[in-house]
């Protein structure tokens, strides 16, 4: 079908400016990027990090990040708080699959897509979002982004 192929192909473009949203990331051992998409439009990003007025530094000195490191979809999803949109029945595309604590927050922004490319050892935060009926979209990308 003609609208599942143009479906992907929007996917696969999204997606590929969430890889490069990511490389604002000053984290060194992963870097990654969130979009909120609704109606077609770019209605919020984010990127994995430090709170705004911290030292631009993710990792200790024995490479492990640090506790109060924002993930690229909260820092998406607390972004639409501070502005006059909304995130109901919007697509979140992430570069890596969420974890459960994101997933808590997914699910309560109303997002109700969720495409993701890098897979996690965990599975946990990707069952909470299909138990809250949300979907749930592996999207396999070949990218040039390092872990």
């Amino acid at each position: 079908m003609e609208t599942d192929k143009k479906k992907e192909e929007l996917d696969k473009r999204y997606m590929r400016m969430a890889f490069i949203w990511s490389e604002n990331s000053y984290c060194q051992r992963r870097k990654v990027g969130a979009l909120i998409v609704k109606d077609k439009m770019i209605i919020s990003d984010g990127f994995n990090g430090t709170p705004s007025g911290f030292e631009n530094i993710c990792e200790d000195e024995n490479n492990v990040t640090k506790p109060y490191v924002l993930h690229a979809e909260a820092n998406a999803i607390t972004k639409i708080a501070c502005s006059s949109n909304s995130s109901l029945g919007a697509t979140l595309y992430v570069t890596d699959a969420p974890c459960i604590e994101c997933s808590k927050l997914i699910i309560q922004a109303g997002i109700k897509r969720v495409v993701y490319s890098r897979k996690y050892r965990l599975e946990d935060g990707i069952n909470l979002l299909k138990r809250a009926d949300i979907q749930v979209d592996y999207l396999e990308m070949n990218t040039d982004n390092k872990d």
